[in-house]
């Protein structure tokens, strides 16, 4: 990690005095169809034990044909509309979190604005890799707090089954399909989001690619002279960027709340490999219990991990009233991050 956080305000982690925004409510699609390790093995040259100990994946869930990111967008959606108890009509900002969109334009998010009813209202799509709803929801909570609109309504979704090489063992392993959302909105003093920090180390930009219209001759090397807008990523130089920045990211945010990391209930962090998980939680010192893991089940979400994560930790009851809860990821940038909240 290069990126200086001492140097001047950019580096500045932010406190969000007396919280008072935070979500409202929680939804997620996961497809049906599930594709195992065991599957896997008969595309390429891999084997389940390979994959679950560099990984931990044991298997993904892949879109149907006729699904899109706005259609399983629009699922998480409603679902997260529905648990807050609000209609798309009171939403006055949607942003959706992806690295695969449907089209470049228009914008995901205007489609599920419209899809969900939600009339007039501010509209854009953001690509922060794998830290996009992380990003996402922050950006939600300044709009909020600007007097903007009442309530936002943040989407992370993606399909990355059809932006990997599946001749690839080292790439195709990793992703799977999913949606997540949630509604930020005004919550009671002290609870929300109590800090937050968002960083990019452009310096790593190349450890993770998709091309689109341009791609340089060390990319095009790289995907054996074929232009493919297919992911790709450098492995080991990843995992030993993740290790470090979600660790700092999680204890900067929590002292930025006057808080140690010991008062933090549960860390929910991007799942992108396990052993980069269980790295970090040991610089941090956090047993097994207060760190989420599920990556086992739908594999590399992107955008979508941290919040059908967070769903799925409300939904088993290991987040309560009160409870102290860090958001941390990181992703293709080199983007990373981290937000506190109360719940």
């Amino acid at each position: 990690m290069t990126t200086n956080d001492s140097a001047g305000g950019a580096g500045r982690v932010q406190v969000h005095k007396g919280g008072g925004i935070g979500v409202l409510g929680l939804g997620a699609y996961i497809p049906d169809k599930v594709v195992s390790n065991f599957d896997l093995e008969k595309l390429v040259d891999t084997t389940d034990e390979w994959i679950v100990q560099r990984t931990g994946i044991r298997e993904r869930r892949v879109v149907e044909e006729g699904e899109t990111v706005v259609s399983i967008a629009k699922k998480a959606a409603e679902l997260a509309l529905a648990d807050a108890g609000i209609s798309g009509g009171d939403v006055g900002l949607v942003i959706v979190a992806t690295a695969t969109p449907d089209y470049f334009t228009p914008a995901a998010a205007s489609l599920v604005q419209h899809a969900i009813g939600a009339r007039a209202c501010a509209a854009f799509d953001l690509n922060a890799g794998c830290s996009g709803s992380l990003y996402a929801l922050i950006m939600a909570r300044a709009y909020i707090e600007s007097g903007a609109c009442d309530y936002a309504l943040v989407i992370g979704a993606e399909i990355l089954t059809r932006a990997v090489d599946w001749d690839d063992r080292k790439t195709c392993i990793l992703f799977g399909d999913a949606a997540g959302a949630a509604v930020v909105g005004r919550v009671g003093q002290g609870r929300g989001f109590l800090s937050s920090m968002l960083r990019s180390d452009g310096e790593g930009a190349s450890m993770i690619t998709i091309p689109a219209y341009h791609i340089n001759e060390e990319d095009l090397g790289r995907r054996g002279g074929v232009k493919k807008p297919t992911v790709w990523l450098e492995g080991r130089k990843v995992m030993k960027f993740a290790s470090r920045a979600m660790s700092a990211s999680v204890e900067g945010v929590a002292a930025a709340a006057g808080l140690g990391v010991g008062d933090v209930r549960l860390v929910v962090p991007h799942q992108a490999n396990l052993r980069i998980i269980e790295n970090a939680s040991k610089r941090l010192g956090l047993a097994e219990d207060r760190v989420f893991v599920n990556i086992h089940k739908y594999g590399n979400t992107s955008a979508a991990s941290i919040l059908v994560s967070l769903h799925e930790a409300e939904a088993a009851g290991m987040v309560k009233d009160g409870d102290h809860v860090a958001l941390v990821a990181f992703g293709a940038g080199l983007t990373y991050g981290a937000a506190l909240m109360r719940m």
